[in-house]
């Protein structure tokens, strides 16, 4: 066959996937929408061409935010939007990873503990760049949850984009030119602080589950062993280089900001038993490399990245928050003498943004070139 897809592999897998693993509701839903994506399950427009009376049907997506399919028009305009926020000054990356022994509870409590990472890098951030020593004023930042690794394997972790200087208390601002300004054993001796503090009082008010793997530490005897574990352990986050550019931290936030567990891109092959596909071998600096696993297994790894209902998984704070930010960010230029980036697709309907991206002309006939009319109807197939 030709090279398969996410789509492809869900077709065949799945039902032997639901012989073995009962998903849960979001999962289901997932593959469901991934199944369905562009078939016709969905409705389709159907365009007559003005000129040669030739019919065009266009399948209509599941826009569920976890289809390969799905997410490069939501991506493209979610960066425009970002171009108005981005300011002439540095940037940088910084990652923020727990201790694997964490990753049971963390699975069996995902609302909960998702939202006490965000919760605790946000208050590492907030207290140690208001601290004189080491910026002494408000950034804004924004904050992305992976829960993957090259490999699909569960890996929570969050993604920081971090202004490299902020607003002081007296409105002045302050950077550190190019080299990151917060020490990165006191970011982690920090995050995990407090981190293990929201994690306790979560088990104190008994507000966690426990299924599977950690089902253990429902008796408090393991669960205290499991703290010290993590305690003895270094929670080291990784900070990359700074951008070079307003330009760059717009480009650099799409890599990060709609990525699913994997792309279609990655997918070598599949058989009746097995998918292969490319990953990241971080022991070998990075070098990709071939991976081959059972089908249902496949399945089962991309399920497990299926976040909580309505959970947000892109999340901003300091000043680039909503009720201030507009405020904020207008004084950071006047101060930097920078200017301001305009929206590119902002008031463009969708088919003035396929043709100005991807030269796409959704209005022309492909038999003559003449003009497609509006849609006349809309068909839902069942299924």
């Amino acid at each position: 066959m030709d090279k398969p897809t996410v789509q492809d592999i869900f077709h065949y897998f799945y039902p032997k996937y639901l012989d073995k693993y009962n998903p849960s509701s979001q999962q289901a839903k997932v593959a469901h929408c991934i199944i369905n994506c562009k078939t016709g399950a969905y409705g389709a427009n159907v365009r007559i061409c003005e000129e040669c009376g030739q019919p065009e049907i266009h399948y209509n997506s599941c826009r569920n935010r976890c289809c390969p399919m799905c997410q490069a028009l939501p991506k493209e305009k979610w960066i425009d939007k970002r171009r108005e926020d981005v300011l002439d000054a540095p940037y940088f990356h910084v990652v923020f990873t727990v201790p694997q022994e964490l990753n049971p509870l963390i699975y069996s409590n995902q609302q909960l503990l998702y939202d006490a990472l965000y919760h605790s890098v946000s208050a590492t951030i907030n207290e140690l760049t208001a601290d004189n020593k080491h910026l002494g004023a408000k950034v804004g930042y924004i904050c992305v949850l992976h829960t993957w690794g090259s490999e699909m394997n569960y890996h929570p972790h969050i993604h920081v984009i971090l202004l490299g200087g902020g607003l002081s208390a007296k409105n002045q601002w302050r950077d550190k030119g190019e080299e990151f300004f917060l020490p990165v054993k006191v970011l982690s001796k920090v995050f995990r602080g407090k981190y293990m503090a929201e994690l306790k009082s979560l088990y104190k008010d008994n507000k966690l589950e426990f299924h599977g793997s950690s089902e253990k530490y429902r008796n408090s005897y393991t669960f205290k062993e499991l703290l010290d574990n993590c305690y003895n352990k270094d929670w080291v986050p990784h900070c990359k280089k700074t951008f070079n550019g307003a330009q760059s931290v717009i480009n650099y936030l799409g890599k990060y900001t709609h990525r699913i567990a994997i792309s279609n891109h990655r997918i070598i092959r599949m058989d009746e038993d097995t998918v292969t596909y490319y990953v990241k071998d971080y022991r070998e600096e990075g070098k990709w490399k071939e991976l081959t696993i059972p089908g249902v297994e496949f399945v089962r790894r991309f399920l497990m990245h299926v976040p909580p209902k309505r959970f947000v998984r892109i999340r901003h704070y300091g000043l680039l928050c909503t009720r201030s930010k507009n405020k904020h960010l207008t004084l950071c230029r006047n101060l930097l003498g920078c200017k301001k980036y305009i929206s590119i697709l902002k008031n463009m309907e969708t088919p003035q943004i396929l043709e100005t991206l991807y030269g796409i002309k959704i209005s022309v006939c492909k038999c003559c070139g003449g003009h497609l009319g509006k849609p006349q109807q809309r068909m839902r197939l069942r299924i």
